[in-house]
């Protein structure tokens, strides 16, 4: 279809609304509708940029050449910083504007009919996509939604189950992690429900929530089976904490859809044991009080879960019921994901120097086709800008592009100067184009299928009648190489950051944020700075997975920190009306805590806490446990977990005597 139009429109450049429709097809309405959406956008913006900066700059080559490398820059730095499908729209600003303007410079007199025709070109190909896919290919991204909320849900009861047994260290690292990248995961299904169906914004409000409190889950599950750890190195659980346990991992490896009334009375029995355990005082009654708690706080978050989970499995006319009486109306905010500017800003000064440097050999060789090999490794660049160290891949699309060249050669001057007319061209390319369309659909293959298409369709260059030259050919084959070997030089000069640096730096900003959670004065956000942790430790997941087993990094346990954070939120909360002597040791503790975090910042790795943190933590837990102390139950019992995280080797805390 966008072959047809194009050469029945006489579209200068059709094989770009050819290799448009290669990428940006998608196999769920959900996933490509908003993509779809943002490449237009980007297109347009990118073509706007264009006609505002070549024209007025045609005389002064180097300061156009200049702008272009920073704007492009600038937006991959969004891209990267947005890791939404919102990002496609500045990925595509980039590449859009190199791609109209660079190998159109020596002729800037023409740059508006040039950039309306690539507009043109692009636009034409998103636009038959899209009906093509309505049409044949409707899939509603909502029962994927519903497989894996239930997938997800089964993994965070799995590892909480686990987490209490009395073997879980081995597998604990592992499913942790896992189920910080499935709420993550959650977060972008829910961005792409807006786009999806009649019924998707009651459906995304649900897949939020959902996220909400599987994000819950993993701090007071890992808190939970912290707790009981301890317990049982002192030999302290007796037969009732046993018992609740053990009713508890019963519900976990159960079904979900259990009453109302069963969930209830379990976890009223927890918040009875905590109760009278914490009247008590001792460490080992205080341990007890914390752990109900802990399960408490976990059943109520995974009977939310499981409600919501059901919910999903619901009709869309029970979906419009719920809102005809008002059941939707609570909208929660999107979760924020944990932003690296650092990062962002990397990839950006990488493309804006890598597209100076490929310009700067361009003009300084005389190159009549090395504007194309800029337009190139713009494609290329912007691609995988949002990787840590896209070498490899740029690698291996160099093989790929390599491989396709005889085809390519194949097609174009034996098989195509025997054909006649659009149709029996397009039927002429169908083996081809379906076979690396197959590649395009396989999961283990389709990294290949981008530099194949490239090279395959930019090399034989679709115009509007029928051009076999062989110098140009192999001009253009060799600007599209130039531009991938260049990329991939530029890319291991700026770019070669391996995974542990990464990993370093999300870690230092895990630290950064815990230090300012230890500042009283600090505006309280717990959702925000919950999600971020979380999304931190999903991302430290991913690059960690591929670390030695002896690396340093792994002892910065990302989940202790995020059961701290949360410690030290309930202390902020529960100590704002106690008196001033709970005040002046909670205040204490903040200071203690907030000086171990601007330690491990200076040192780059996870130091050990000192002892006058734990005297602090202990002269708190005092003060909390005497009566009108003021100090609310929750912030007594964070402060006891807060003690367990920071120092699981200590001797237990004893209470002085009177």
């Amino acid at each position: 279809m966008t072959l047809l139009i194009a050469f029945t429109a006489s579209l200068p450049r059709p094989w770009w609304a050819l290799l448009t429709v290669y990428v940006t097809a998608q196999p769920m309405s959900g996933a490509f509708r908003p993509k779809a959406l943002y490449r237009i956008a980007g297109i347009v913006t990118g073509a706007a940029v264009t006609i505002a900066i070549v024209p007025n700059m045609q005389n002064s080559p180097i300061l156009l050449v200049f702008c272009m490398a920073i704007w492009t820059g600038f937006c991959i730095y969004l891209a990267v910083l947005d890791r939404t499908p919102r990002a496609f729209l500045f990925q595509m600003a980039a590449f859009s504007s190199a791609v109209i303007s660079f190998p159109y410079l020596d002729d800037p007199a023409n740059i508006f009919t040039t950039t309306v025709s690539r507009v043109e070109e692009m636009t034409v190909a998103i636009l038959c996509v899209t009906i093509v896919h309505m049409l044949l290919q409707p899939w509603s991204v909502r029962p994927i939604i519903r497989e894996r909320a239930r997938s997800f849900l089964s993994d965070a009861s799995r590892w909480t189950a686990e987490a209490l047994g009395t073997h879980h260290t081995a597998l604990e690292y592992q499913h942790r992690r896992r189920l910080a990248s499935d709420v993550v995961e959650l977060g972008m299904i829910a961005i792409n429900l807006p786009f999806d169906q009649r019924y998707a914004l009651a459906t995304r409000r649900t897949v939020l929530q959902l996220q909400a409190a599987l994000a819950d889950v993993l701090p007071v599950a890992s808190g939970s089976a912290n707790r009981l750890d301890n317990l049982r190195s002192l030999d302290a659980v007796d037969a009732e904490l046993a018992a609740l346990v053990d009713a508890l991992i019963d519900w976990l490896n159960g079904p979900i859809d259990t009453s109302d009334e069963i969930d209830a009375a379990l976890i009223a029995r927890c918040r009875t044991l905590e109760e009278e355990r914490a009247r008590r005082g001792d460490w080992v009654s205080l341990l007890a009080a914390n752990l109900c708690d802990r399960i408490a706080t976990c059943m109520e978050t995974f009977h939310t879960a499981r409600v919501l989970v059901r919910r999903l499995d619901r009709t869309d006319a029970d979906v419009e019921a719920d809102q005809a009486i008002g059941m939707e109306e609570r909208d929660p905010s999107r979760f924020p994901l944990a932003r690296d500017h650092g990062l962002a800003a990397l990839a950006g000064a990488a493309t804006a120097t890598a597209l100076m440097l490929y310009c700067a050999f361009w003009i300084l060789l005389a190159w009549p086709n090395g504007s194309a090999t800029a337009a190139f490794a713009a494609l290329i660049t912007c691609s995988f800008a949002a990787q840590d160290d896209p070498a490899p891949v740029i690698g291996r699309y160099l093989w790929a592009t390599l491989k396709t060249f005889p085809l390519a050669a194949l097609y174009l001057f034996v098989i195509l100067p025997r054909v006649d007319g659009a149709i029996m061209l397009i039927v002429t390319l169908a083996p081809a184009l379906l076979w690396m369309g197959y590649i395009q659909a396989d999961p283990a293959r389709s990294a290949r299928a981008l530099p194949m298409f490239s090279c395959f369709i930019v090399a034989m260059g679709f115009l509007d009648r029928f051009q076999a030259d062989f110098a140009a050919f192999l001009n253009t084959g060799l600007a599209q190489v130039g531009g991938i070997v260049t990329t991939l030089a530029v890319t291991r000069l700026f770019r070669s950051a391996n995974v542990r640096w990464t990993a370093h730096r999300i870690i230092r900003n895990n630290w950064i944020d815990l230090q300012g959670l230890a500042d009283a004065r600090a505006p309280l956000a717990p959702e925000i700075w919950t999600a971020r942790a979380l999304d931190r430790l999903g991302q430290i997941a991913a690059r960690m997975a591929d670390a030695d087993p002896g690396d340093a990094l792994h002892a910065a346990d990302g989940l202790s920190d995020l059961r701290i954070g949360r410690n030290l939120i309930q202390i902020r909360k529960g100590s704002e009306n106690a008196r001033a002597s709970a005040q002046s040791a909670v205040q204490s503790v903040f200071d203690e805590v907030a000086h171990l975090f601007r330690k491990r910042l200076r040192a780059g790795e996870p130091v050990p806490a000192e002892t006058t943190l734990l005297t602090a933590i202990d002269q708190a837990i005092m003060q909390g446990t005497k009566k009108r102390s003021g100090l609310q139950s929750p912030a007594l019992l964070a402060l006891v977990g807060m003690r367990c995280n920071l120092f699981p080797q200590a001797a237990p805390y004893a209470a002085p005597v009177a």
